[in-house]
């Protein structure tokens, strides 16, 4: 289980904190449903067990700063109201100062070995304060650019980015971008099936940030909202080896098969027979990735011998949707 450590501060824009925070536990619910073991733990720490948030609510039973961190675990660092540049032009603020020290006492001497860090919009300027983000490539929300720049000189500040991973530090834009971040780390952490199904719950559309790789053809064809269409990739996605005929397909999506290929062509952009090819050729793909011998990985992902997987790759230089 990946620690999930929350540092929450006076002000803290509450989007900022429960956009990612949503995002995480529907990964934990969607696990639990497939019976899988829930892979996230949330906790929320900060220098004080009180405080106020950017809407004015307050956030109670906060634990403190802990002197050391789980084996594996994410800090998640938020923004807040104007980029927090008032909390920056006071030094002896002093829930800042306490943060920062944290981060450069606690986290730094782990970052890379089993510590990551995630910062939502002006969270990226406390990791800078704190010396975090060193010579790596990062982003933050597009009104503290040059705050970020000023307090990491020695960082690749990248502008219109969603969100910027470099090695165990990931910065986002802000507020939304957040969530995008989290499904991010969430397709990394539990598979691209887990992180469209929490996308679906909370109908966002499931995106990757452009400096990110192109888009995985397992989420591909996932931005719409229809509840049969999306029954049936979720099938293929945990399924790919399966005989999917086209009357099997529509079993899952409860309709008649004429209906489904109408539904494919209207959400996914072709038909059902082409989507279940190119998850198969995905799966085949990453399975010899991972190491796995290519017969073996043709063999996991349904496809029948090596002369089929050529041309499926050859047909599918795209991803589905």
């Amino acid at each position: 289980m990946i620690d999930l450590v929350f540092l929450v501060l006076p002000g803290t824009l509450l989007l900022d904190l429960a956009g990612p925070a949503e995002a995480f536990r529907l990964a934990n619910q969607q696990s639990a449903r497939r019976g899988l073991p829930k892979p996230y733990r949330l906790r929320y720490v900060g220098p004080s067990a009180q405080a106020s948030t950017s809407v004015d609510a307050t956030l109670a039973n906060i634990e403190p700063l802990p002197a050391a961190l789980a084996q594996h675990s994410i800090v998640v660092l938020l923004g807040q109201p104007s980029g927090a540049i008032s909390a920056l032009q006071r030094p002896l603020h002093r829930a800042w100062a306490d943060s920062r020290r944290w981060l450069a006492e606690v986290v730094a001497p782990r970052l890379g070995q089993g510590i990551e860090l995630m910062t939502v919009c002006a969270g990226a300027l406390l990791a800078a304060d704190a010396g975090l983000l060193g010579q790596r490539r990062c982003t933050t929300h597009h009104e503290n650019l040059a705050d970020l720049q000023r307090l990491a000189p020695e960082a690749t500040v990248l502008s219109n980015r969603v969100f910027v991973v470099d090695g165990p530090v990931a910065t986002s834009a802000g507020i939304t971008a957040g969530i995008d971040l989290a499904l991010h780390l969430i397709a990394r952490d539990g598979g691209d099936a887990l992180a469209a199904a929490v996308a679906q719950m909370m109908v966002v559309y499931h995106r990757r940030g452009p400096d990110d790789p192109e888009m995985s053809p397992l989420l591909a064809g996932r931005n719409h909202l229809h509840p049969a269409v999306h029954r049936v990739q979720d099938a293929v996605c945990e399924q790919p080896s399966r005989r999917w005929t086209l009357p099997a397909l529509a079993a899952v999506a409860h309709v008649t098969p004429r209906h489904l290929s109408r539904l494919f062509k209207e959400h996914v952009g072709h038909s059902p027979h082409a989507y279940v090819q190119g998850i198969r050729v995905a799966v085949a793909e990453r399975a010899i990735g991972d190491g796995l011998a290519p017969k073996r990985a043709i063999e996991v992902a349904g496809i029948g011998g090596e002369r089929q997987w050529r041309r499926l790759r050859s047909q599918h230089q795209r991803p589905p949707g």
